[in-house]
């Protein structure tokens, strides 16, 4: 070892100690900002709801969406998800973040609504091979692929992959699907994943196993 490299070193030492020290104090703003947002929202400040809501309400319409495929659907239930999160947002503990906050709340909305349309559609028959839902809306297979410059048949393969994933999903059991999409496609924790259905970890991987088992097995020689 020459002379100056533990000068070296120990210079090396000292910048990584104040990236870390700058990354702990940024970590520590954002969680005191945080801290502050959801007390305004617990006091029931208007502008920091609407805050709330054009932060979030994009993120909250994906999930709805992907798991309705349906736009009309998915804007209703997303209106009502923040309308139960006003209701409730005295009650926010904080032990989530509000993304999976919200999103529990956008599950059970979804899982209402699907209860209320079994009832009153148990003659109703579905096929798989029905056609999609036209939506101008992205969906999350959308971005499959970055090149604009996709060529007409690239861009056909890419959407019959799409349409088959989409089907794909749709034919999962509701346990399963919701787990897939919140892991696989928001890319959710599982932590958070378990926080946002209501169940344990251990749950959330073995309903995960089995979904992502499910979707290979639908989607085999599919895509």
């Amino acid at each position: 070892m020459s002379f100056g490299e533990p000068i070296a070193l120990r210079a090396r030492a000292q910048v990584d100690g104040v990236a870390d020290f700058a990354a702990t104090k940024d970590d520590a703003r954002r969680s005191s900002a945080e801290a502050q947002f959801i007390d305004r929202l617990r006091a029931g400040e208007a502008a920091a709801f609407d805050c709330l809501v054009t932060e979030r309400s994009g993120e909250v319409y994906a999930l709805l969406f992907r798991l309705t495929e349906d736009p009309e659907e998915a804007r209703d239930l997303t209106q009502e998800t923040f309308l139960r999160a006003f209701q409730a947002i005295a009650q926010f503990r904080g032990d989530a973040d509000l993304r999976t906050w919200l999103y529990r709340i956008a599950l059970n909305q979804a899982r209402n609504r699907w209860r209320w349309w079994r009832r009153r559609r148990r003659e109703r028959t579905v096929s798989l091979d029905a056609p999609l839902n036209n939506q101008t809306e992205e969906s999350f297979g959308a971005n499959l692929s970055a090149n604009d410059a996709i060529d007409p048949e690239q861009q056909t393969l890419l959407n019959e992959r799409e349409a088959a994933l989409r089907r794909a999903l749709r034919a999962l059991k509701d346990t399963h699907r919701e787990v897939v999409i919140l892991r696989d496609v928001e890319g959710l924790s599982y932590e958070d994943c378990a926080t946002a259905l209501s169940i344990s970890v251990g749950t959330v991987k073995s309903r995960l196993s089995r979904g992502r088992i499910e979707l290979r097995r639908k989607l085999d020689g599919a895509v």
